[in-house]
């Protein structure tokens, strides 16, 4: 079943994707999304390649258990293939290894079952914009049929702050997209969050639609957060020099 599973990437180590633990990176192929400063673009749409096979991966992932501690699930979206994504999960933690999932948070009911069979030790979850114009920052109006986008976010959300699994919520700033107004939202709507991160967009090739964005500065950004520390136990920004 897992061998059904489109990998379109493999990081083999990181220190950055998994908070405090040496991990390996899993792209997944395909995103209910279109954020137009999507960095990962090339691997969205259902044509995209598979780079390597579930068993590949795992085999790398066997020899390199006693060094790695998890492995950071990533995309795309994992949660579209989700039957495939579950065996091959079952598979990392027959290994050991602690998985984290990173998501835009469509598919509640996908997240939800994973963490019922004890598969997920940490969650990412995206934060796109402010409610106002979240639909547009995730270049779609609406997904799943006539489902609005901000009813499965929500379900998400408040789901995780339940959970009792350690989550962090992160948002990509990006200039010609974000204002100050959806950060001024974004902190009474993830209150009670532990972990929040803002990351700075960086222009490349690679966006999806780069078209007038630009990264904040430094101080900008500082700003946004301190719009939402009232709200969070933890505000900080993520790739930026201090």
């Amino acid at each position: 079943m897992c061998n059904e599973l489109k990998i379109c990437g493999l990081q083999k180590t990181t220190l950055l994707d998994y908070p405090e633990h040496l991990a390996a990176t899993v792209f997944l192929g395909g995103c209910n999304f279109r954020c137009p400063f999507c960095q990962n673009g090339e691997i969205l749409g259902s044509d995209a390649q598979p780079l390597c096979s579930a068993d590949e991966t795992l085999a790398f992932l066997e020899k390199r258990k006693h060094i790695l501690e998890g492995v950071c699930i990533t995309g795309g979206e994992p949660t579209l293939q989700p039957k495939p994504l579950e065996a091959f999960l079952r598979k990392i933690r027959n290994l050991g290894l602690l998985i984290k999932l990173d998501t835009n948070g469509g598919k509640p009911e996908v997240v939800k079952h994973l963490a019922s069979e004890g598969l997920l030790d940490y969650i990412a979850m995206d934060i796109k914009a402010g409610p106002d114009h979240y639909p547009e920052a995730c270049g779609l109006k609406s997904y799943s049929g006539n489902t609005p986008v901000m009813e499965q976010i929500r379900e998400t959300l408040s789901w995780l702050k339940a959970s009792g699994i350690p989550y962090e919520l992160r948002t990509t700033a990006v200039k010609g997209l974000h204002t100050e107004k959806d950060f001024a939202q974004i902190g009474p709507w993830i209150s009670g969050c532990p972990r929040y991160f803002i990351q700075n967009y960086a222009a490349s090739e690679r966006v999806l639609k780069p078209d007038g964005f630009q990264p904040f500065t430094k101080e900008e950004l500082l700003h946004f957060a301190a719009l939402v520390k009232p709200y969070v136990e933890h505000v900080s920004l993520r790739g930026i020099d201090h």
